[in-house]
């Protein structure tokens, strides 16, 4: 199956028609953009396999702030409020939903099969595909670099197709790894998306030995994902959380812990930093230029504080600043990821675990934002 027809394919009106003896599954359906009843956990028909796609048992799937931002139509340009302005599903985004307007350039393929992290078993194979796939337990990278490497464009897993909070699902063969790892299912399920774009955003910055990284956010999925990462590149890192986070991110491996209430600026100076890795923005953003040493690097992946930020374009020509945006990930960033794993060079930061039917009560307590890590959903 060409990667360029996904969207194409998963366009398709009717895909969860149920027909007498097709074989179905349990799934949660994200029927359109707005609140948690968007979300059905229905029979659905089990995917049926296209020349080179695999079918995946899914073991273990991750909660992430792409679906529900998906769900809710943050990604919408008429947004310009940070994700916990938009509620559980009214306001900016259920506006721009309205007129048709609920991803960034296009509209979401809905109604389909959200779930962007998967840890699942192989237990079909497409023509073409290798037979020694065939029971593997694999990860998904959830990220598709349709044109190549040379090429920016991408698509993701459930955001563009059809993803893991399901019983079952179909990917292409390209993009599954085999892991061996003595981690849980559940463990293993914290992984892709968070820790993907973790490390995409440190190869793209090329943190190394020495460095000093600031991360926003640091109690966050992506977040500490970055801390880990960045400390196995031996960097020394400074960890942003709320203040009852402090002591848990301290343990996750920070060298300096601060409360996201204090003045960063004050703190640290100016000029004190390499790195900033911040899926945060706004109110913070600007402090962050004046934070930066000359020649450093800015990376970001998300904007949950909000979008629209005010910058002194001089911070950043007078002293060298890139600042890197990241969405596409890089060729060697999923197969690092599982080589860390297998090496034990990272652990695992499983928050807590919900059955799949539990989905409402998962995302409800995931915007809380009182936890460190991941949530995962068994189906």
């Amino acid at each position: 199956m060409k990667l360029t027809g996904l969207k194409e394919e998963f366009n398709k009106k009717n895909r969860f028609e149920l027909k007498p003896g097709r074989p179905t599954m349990k799934a949660v359906v994200t029927k359109e953009n707005g609140g948690y009843d968007k979300l059905e956990y229905k029979d659905v028909p089990i995917p049926q396999l296209n020349e080179g796609e695999v079918l995946l048992k899914v073991l273990a799937a991750g909660v992430n702030n792409t679906e529900i931002n998906t769900r809710l139509g943050w990604y919408s340009s008429k947004v310009t409020t940070g994700t916990e302005d938009l509620g559980a599903g009214s306001g900016e985004g259920a506006q721009a939903a309205a007129e048709g307007d609920g991803g960034w350039s296009e509209a979401t393929p809905f109604p389909f099969i959200q779930g962007t992290d998967c840890c699942g078993r192989v237990e079909a194979l497409g023509e073409g595909t290798d037979e020694k796939l065939m029971g593997a337990r694999v990860l998904v990278r959830c990220c598709i670099r349709t044109e190549g490497w040379n090429s920016p464009e991408n698509i993701w897993m459930a955001s563009d197709f059809d993803g893991a909070f399901a019983e079952y699902v179909k990917v292409p063969a390209s993009e599954v790894f085999p892991i061996e790892s003595d981690w849980t299912d559940e463990e293993l399920g914290t992984i892709p998306c968070t820790y993907g774009t973790a490390e995409n955003m440190l190869h793209r910055t090329n943190v190394s030995a020495g460095d000093r990284v600031l991360i926003r956010g640091a109690s966050g999925g992506v977040g500490s994902a970055a801390l880990q990462l960045a400390k196995r590149r031996g960097a020394y890192v400074i960890a942003i959380a709320g203040t009852s986070k402090l002591h848990q991110v301290k343990e996750i491996g920070a060298d300096r812990v601060i409360s996201r209430e204090e003045d960063i600026l004050s703190l640290l100076g100016e000029k004190s930093v390499d790195v900033v890795v911040d899926n945060v923005a706004g109110p913070g953003f600007t402090a962050m230029f004046k934070l930066l040493d000359r020649g450093g690097r800015y990376v970001s992946s998300g904007a949950i504080a909000g979008p629209m930020v005010e910058l002194d374009l001089r911070d950043v020509y007078l002293k060298d600043l890139k600042i890197i945006g990241c969405t596409g990930w890089d060729e060697p960033v999923f197969p690092n990821l599982v080589s860390y794993i297998e090496k034990g060079e990272i652990k695992p930061l499983l928050a807590k675990t919900f059955p799949l039917e539990k989905i409402v009560e998962a995302q409800q307590e995931f915007t809380l934002k009182k936890h460190v890590g991941k949530f995962v959903l068994i189906p």
